[in-house]
């Protein structure tokens, strides 16, 4: 249905026409994302402030217009497709920094800012954000909060949630909230704060984010350790991390993945690599011989071919050359894939790798597996061709055995990317009914009507709007 003319009065009221799309060839590009599922908004609004943001929640409650919030669409799961249509929110204009306190450690910014340009604004300053998702270039602040997305360095550094002290936000009701502190110490209340990140968008548009900085370390040292096979590599992982050197960074990449990047790789793996670990450490100059040395003797076994430290700023690049080529690699050789996000303990990676291997083989389809080792989170790239008779049914039924797998091992089905659609149908293997009935009132709470990123991140209730 369109959208009622008295709204679209009320719309163009709030907002500037210029930053108000209608005409469906403009607001088919606010469908998707990058899990390429798409539905068609019926507009498309630009808020640049918290007031305008304010006024469209209120607006769309008393019309009872569903509402989706949206940063820019780097996410795989499908978390900021309309699913009912209504309207989209692009926070990509609020990119401002609103307050910086570099004695306190911290910045206040709006939800559109990219995640790469904070990390230049606090640079120039001696501190980084610790969440850093591979699409830091692209994907904004907003989105990292709305996934929890963290990157390689949360191994050490830990997640969005970890290193965000307060928001400002708008719930489905149209209310505001502040919430959370500005130290690093405070338990008044119950933490909203962390409720919200990671919540998709279904409880709350995020307005402002007040984010935790932490000291740019002095000195940094990347390090590579080849291994024969899988299993080699995984039994390292636990070893590394049970050590007292804690890698800012613990990437992991299989034998698939090794030949797939090969030629857009310029780090010379020797021929027999079937794993790689690229491994990070970050601190004072002075600790990065002892800082190496531990991880090396933890790296040891007897299925390694090489451990080296890069020597040069060109070797670093090469090395994360060849982590940052397999997404869109993996896009270019396969008409289609399923990129999955799970995590497990590190101590079962050996059995969630060779489980993989496992169903690849049974089910004839390439699987790739690469990611955050040193968390146990581990990108799983079922590769199929939905033109092959019988192929897609193959490739779901053998995602459907990986998640089984996953659970069996104490593991999550998701670590940074989120339910969205994707894997909203599954949530329910992991979550228990008592759960789940919490979460879906605390929903009612939040957005009593239902209108905020309707259909993500839990299974649909029978009645729905």
């Amino acid at each position: 249905m369109p959208l009622p003319s008295t709204f679209i009065a009320r719309l163009v009221e709030i907002f500037a026409p210029e930053r108000i799309l209608t005409d469906p060839a403009d607001c088919w590009v606010y469908g998707y994302d990058n899990s390429k599922r798409q539905v068609l908004p019926e507009a498309v609004v630009f808020p640049t402030s918290h007031e305008q943001a304010l006024a469209l929640v209120r607006l769309c409650n008393d019309h009872e217009i569903p509402l989706t919030a949206r940063g820019r669409g780097t996410g795989t799961t499908g978390a900021t497709v309309p699913l009912k249509h209504g309207v989209v929110a692009s926070f990509e204009r609020m990119n401002r920094v609103l307050e910086f306190s570099s004695d306190n450690r911290f910045i206040v910014v709006e939800p559109g800012i990219t995640n790469q340009a904070v990390q230049d604004y606090v640079k120039h300053h001696g501190f980084f954000w610790p969440p850093d998702p591979t699409s830091a270039a692209f994907c904004s602040v907003g989105g990292n909060l709305a996934y929890n997305s963290a990157g390689p360095r949360a191994v050490k550094y830990g997640t969005p949630r970890e290193n965000t002290l307060g928001l400002r936000a708008i719930t489905g009701a149209g209310e505001e909230l502040r919430l959370g502190v500005y130290t690093t110490k405070g338990v008044v209340g119950y933490d909203l704060t962390r409720l919200l990140i990671g919540s998709e968008g279904t409880l709350a548009l995020i307005t402002e984010a007040t984010l935790k900085l932490t000291p740019l370390p002095q000195a940094k040292r990347t390090l590579r350790a080849v291994y024969r096979e899988v299993n080699s590599a995984a039994l390292a992982i636990a070893r590394i991390m049970a050590q007292p050197a804690v890698p800012c960074a613990l990437e992991f990449i299989d034998g698939n993945a090794i030949d797939m990047v090969r030629r857009y790789s310029t780090a010379g793996l020797p021929d027999q690599a079937g794993a790689l670990l690229m491994i990070e450490v970050d601190g004072f100059a002075e600790a990065m011989a002892p800082q190496i040395e531990s991880i090396r003797a933890a790296a040891e076994n007897d299925g390694l071919v090489e451990f080296r430290a890069a020597e040069t700023a060109e070797e670093v690049e090469a090395l994360w050359q060849t982590r940052k080529a397999l997404s869109p690699t993996l896009r270019k050789i396969a008409p289609k894939k399923i990129n999955e996000d799970v995590v497990v303990p590190v101590t079962e990676l050996p059995a969630l790798i060779a489980g993989i291997d496992e169903l690849s083989l049974r089910y004839e389809l390439p699987i790739v597996n690469f990611g955050h080792a040193g968390n146990g989170n581990i990108h799983v790239n079922l590769l199929y061709d939905p033109g092959n008779p019988g192929e897609s049914d193959r490739a779901h039924k053998c995602l459907d055995e990986m998640f089984s797998l996953v659970l069996r091992l104490r593991g999550t089905l998701s670590g940074e990317h989120g339910v969205g659609i994707e894997k909203r149908d599954y949530v329910n293997r992991e979550l228990d009914a008592a759960s789940l009935r919490l979460m879906n009132d605390i929903k009612r709470q939040f957005d009593p009507k239902g209108l905020l990123n309707w259909g993500k991140a839990l299974p649909l209730e029978e009645k729905t709007i």
